[in-house]
């Protein structure tokens, strides 16, 4: 059993989760004709305001930017532009959408004058409206601005750049200048005239950019070249000052004579080395010994010693010859022995004379280096003093290479800005003029009628499903067990309302007793009887939630119904909002239910005999100022208990179960008790709530009896819940 009970829950659970898409169609079925209505009127509207709109065309010119521009010099350098990076393009585009730009394209084209520009604004309506004429009382007057110049030329730029579209093509150096007007061949020109105009933007602004940047490589040549000319006369200055000649403060030519010098004192060095070596030969010898001083290789050498010995040898050899044929007497001989002697004489003389020159040059080779050493160390001394001048020289010279490298630079930069300043190079063209379109962009009028129909059809069925989500009313059986966990003891079909007959359900089972309504009535009786065989229900009390559901219509049908079979009673307990008399037409004046419990009538003074119904009836009397306090008494349950043996069934129509507790007093009094819910108008929440109260005081309720159903609309659109249930009864059939 456990199992069977575990296994049902779970059935159970899972039939709620599953989703039934019956019941979405029969909540499109249920609103259809709102839906389609509303779809029309918005399609119709749609089509009135679509057929109003002026046509607008659409004119599109395509933009080539160059990322390099064909410069042939390059002045981006010298503001340090580069236009090779995303953030160029970005600019360019921007550039294009600028204020700046449209109001250029507007003074071009003169659109301030233009019929398009100048135009009323036109109504979305196809007709005037206008929401103050439909106010109960008059609004102030806004504020009049009064349109100048300056505002009109301002709102003819706004409206220029709201018609506007620049669109770069991804990976690619184009962009799609669109223009959308009510003018095809305006739309074309101003197309056209953005790509211009950005182009001859483009090129003022890099003429702009030349003109300054000459004149301010001019500005910064003048004052370089005034600082070079007082670097180059300070270094002139300097020159003159330190007497400085040559290059590099004339150490090149201290360099040089160093140099010589330096030669020359090893040159004499060396004379003076050999002059001194035979000067010590011949000071070893000494000048006494001749003939000693003749074996020196220097004096042997010497080519006046070479002659005077070849003449002292012919004198000799000649003395040989003569001393073989003459004496030594002999004059000849004597006369030769002479010149031999001067011979000899002579040879020695020159020899000392050689000797003295050797002396003579070695004491000059001793003093000419000497000399040399001393003009050495002042050349020394004046190449310190040079170099000295020289470190001074160079940082005046250096800053004459500085400044004279910056003058040279900016001249340069200058003359080549000056010789491209009339140079108009764009960065742009137009790669594909804008054309004259032939037909208009938009409205498209169709798309936007489709449009309305769909989006009116799905905001209705959207609409219906939240008027369904709204509506917690009770509806159906399966609602009456769902929401309010009460069985269904049968239902009442909605009566078609009659102007002559304000409560004809009052009468409508005896005036029509094959009807339908008569029908479910007689099925309500059934299901009174048989809910309790046994022990027979006699005393039977009908309440609803709140007023107006129908409860006095099922306490009279049921009466009726009732009275065909059995003697009935029918009590009008509801003392504050009494209507059976009225509805039955009788005395309202007579003696009735708070007479008798008040003791001032008789049992058969408050009774009146309604033939027609085939049933007696005990109406309210007088209302008393208590209800509750007379319903509760003991008086009036001994009432019910006397009235209970005379009759087989009293039927008591009491007051509602929210509004008032009549109807939990006489619960503890009463065998069963019938709840009445108007269909699809009582919030199962009421219901739900005077239901509790009931069962808080143990009120014998039977059932639900649903009130005014319209079982045509409820078989169509609730499917086979009311087809199935009701056409059994043949309600379906009834014309509303």
């Amino acid at each position: 059993m456990d199992i069977q009970k575990e296994q049902g829950a779970i059935d159970r659970m899972l039939q709620e989760d599953v989703i039934d898409l019956r019941q979405y169609w029969q909540t499109i079925m249920r609103h259809k004709w709102g839906i389609i209505g509303f779809s029309f009127i918005v399609t119709l509207l749609a089509a009135l305001v679509v057929a109003s709109l002026t046509p607008i065309y659409r004119a599109t010119a395509t933009l080539l930017i160059e990322s390099q521009q064909a410069n042939i010099v390059s002045i981006e350098e010298v503001y340090g532009l580069d236009g090779g990076n995303s953030e160029y393009f970005t600019t360019q585009f921007e550039i294009l959408k600028s204020r700046n730009l449209a109001e250029k394209v507007v003074n071009k084209l003169d659109l301030v004058n233009h019929a398009v520009f100048n135009q009323p604004k036109e109504s979305l309506l196809p007709f005037d409206f206008n929401w103050r004429n439909w106010l109960p009382f008059e609004l102030p007057a806004g504020p009049v601005v009064e349109e100048t110049p300056e505002t009109k030329f301002r709102s003819v730029v706004d409206q220029f750049m709201g018609g506007l579209t620049v669109s770069p093509l991804r990976k690619t150096q184009l962009v799609k200048l669109t223009y959308e007007s009510s003018d095809a061949v305006l739309a074309t020109q101003i197309a056209n005239a953005v790509g211009e105009s950005y182009i001859e933007s483009n090129l003022d602004a890099k003429l702009q950019l030349t003109l300054k940047a000459s004149s301010w490589l001019s500005g910064q040549l003048e004052g370089l070249r005034a600082e070079l000319t007082k670097a180059e006369q300070r270094l002139q200055n300097y020159r003159e000052k330190e007497q400085i000649v040559g290059e590099k403060g004339g150490l090149n030519i201290a360099g040089q004579e160093l140099e010589l010098v330096a030669g020359k004192l090893v040159d004499a060095r060396r004379d003076r080395l050999e002059a001194e070596s035979l000067y010590r030969q011949v000071r070893t010898i000494g000048k006494k010994n001749p003939s000693r001083l003749e074996l020196v290789p220097t004096v042997l050498q010497h080519p006046l010693v070479q002659r005077m010995k070849e003449s002292y040898a012919r004198v000799e050899l000649k003395r040989s010859e003569l001393a073989k044929r003459y004496g030594a007497k002999h004059p000849t001989m004597q006369a030769v022995n002479s010149e031999l002697a001067n011979a000899r004489s002579a040879l020695h003389g020159q020899i000392l004379s050689v000797v003295n020159g050797i002396e003579t040059n070695y004491k000059v080779a001793v003093a000419n280096e000497n000399s040399l050493k001393a003009a050495l160390k002042g050349t020394k001394g004046n190449i310190q003093s040079l170099s000295r001048k020289e470190y001074k020289l160079s940082e005046y010279q250096q800053d004459v290479e500085t400044k004279r490298t910056v003058f040279n630079t900016f001249l340069t930069r200058f003359n080549e800005t000056s010789a491209t300043g009339d140079l108009k190079t764009a960065n742009a063209r137009v790669s594909d003029p804008a054309v004259v379109p032939l037909r208009p962009a938009k409205p498209k009028k169709k798309l936007i009628v489709a449009l309305a129909f769909v989006v009116s059809a799905m905001f209705g069925v959207m609409f219906a499903f939240v008027l369904q989500a709204l509506n917690n009313t009770v509806k159906s059986a399966s609602e009456v067990e769902s929401k309010l966990g009460v069985v269904m003891l049968g239902l009442l079909p909605l009566l078609p309302k009659k102007k002559k007959t304000p409560n004809q359900s009052y009468g409508q089972f005896i005036d029509d007793p094959q009807s339908a309504y008569a029908e479910s009535l007689r099925t309500i009786r059934t299901g009174l009887i048989l809910s309790a065989l046994d022990n027979p229900h006699k005393i039977v009390s009908i309440t609803s939630s709140v007023p107006g559901e129908g409860k006095t219509s099922l306490a009279l049908g049921l009466a009726f119904s009732t009275g065909q079979m059995e003697k009935v009673l029918l009590i009008d307990a509801d003392l504050r909002r009494p209507s059976v008399a009225k509805g039955l037409g009788l005395d309202r004046a007579a003696s009735g239910l708070s007479n008798l419990v008040a003791g001032t009538a008789t049992v058969d003074e408050c009774i009146q005999r309604y033939e027609e119904g085939n049933i007696d009836v005990i109406c309210a009397g007088v209302i008393p100022p208590n209800p509750s306090e007379l319903l509760s008494s003991k008086r009036f349950a001994d009432v019910l208990a006397m009235l209970n043996t005379k009759y087989d069934r009293i039927i008591i129509d009491t007051a509602p179960s929210q509004a008032v507790s009549d109807a939990m007093v006489l619960a503890p009094l009463v065998g069963a008790m019938i709840y009445v819910v108007k269909s699809d108008s009582t919030p199962y929440q009421h219901a739900k709530n005077g239901l509790k109260r009931l069962r808080e005081v143990n009120a014998p309720i039977i059932g639900v009896v649903l009130n005014q159903v319209d079982v045509k609309k409820g078989a169509k659109y609730y499917g086979q819940e009311y087809g199935g249930y009701y056409d059994v009864y043949g309600y379906s059939s009834e014309k509303a």
